[in-house]
């Protein structure tokens, strides 16, 4: 058998370190194609049961929008989350946000107005990931549009008064109403039934208000 020179297995060497290299670079090339387990797109349809979390791409009218900011009051008033979610018709991760575990008794709130939206008495485990509830307190305060993005036919939802992105409504919830409103914890802000009570002492029924922070 030939002996190899050592300038020779240097150079074999050489080259597979060199082929390893750029396996593991494709490979990590791949990888990072695919997918985090947190982003929605990872996501897979269950019919409307979850769909996804995929965000919205709706035109919100703030016409009639009783409190209004220009975007860069918005992002003043914000965190960077809520502002992508609220503003910008984003969407959070399931199971990764602040409210879809919360049972505390109270009342959620639009993150961008003094407005009740929902009531924790109305809020249930969906199985999704994300705060669900089967009724508004006032349905006046929710608006709705019809959305035709990603190929879907989802309702989207927002808030009447200050045209905040919530999320989306759909025909699957439970008993009496059989709705289900799949709402981003970014775009509430939750009160306790305590500090609930003594608010509507002070501001009379369910009415809107200004930005409250």
């Amino acid at each position: 058998m030939k002996k190899l020179s050592l300038f020779t297995l240097a150079g074999i060497a050489a080259a597979a370190l060199f082929a390893g290299v750029a396996l593991r670079a494709a490979d990590s090339k791949m990888k990072a194609k695919d997918p985090k387990p947190t982003d929605p797109a990872a996501c897979a349809i269950d019919g409307e049961k979850s769909a996804c979390g995929l965000p919205s791409n709706v035109v919100i009218d703030m016409s009639k929008a009783k409190v209004r900011h220009t975007d860069a009051e918005w992002r003043a008033l914000l965190t960077p989350e809520q502002y992508r979610v609220a503003r910008q018709q984003g969407t959070e991760p399931p199971f990764h946000n602040q409210y879809w575990n919360n049972h505390e008794d109270g009342v959620y709130f639009s993150v961008g107005s003094d407005t009740p939206l929902f009531d924790s008495r109305d809020k249930f485990d969906s199985g999704t990931g994300w705060p669900s509830f089967t009724k508004p307190i006032e349905p006046a305060f929710i608006a709705e549009e019809r959305d035709m993005s990603f190929g879907m036919l989802r309702v989207e939802v927002h808030s009447a008064v200050d045209g905040s992105h919530l999320g989306h409504v759909f025909d699957d919830g439970p008993a009496p109403t059989g709705l289900r409103y799949c709402i981003n914890s970014a775009s509430l802000k939750f009160m306790p039934r305590a500090a609930y009570n003594a608010w509507l002492a002070k501001n009379g029924t369910a009415t809107t208000g200004t930005k409250s922070r």
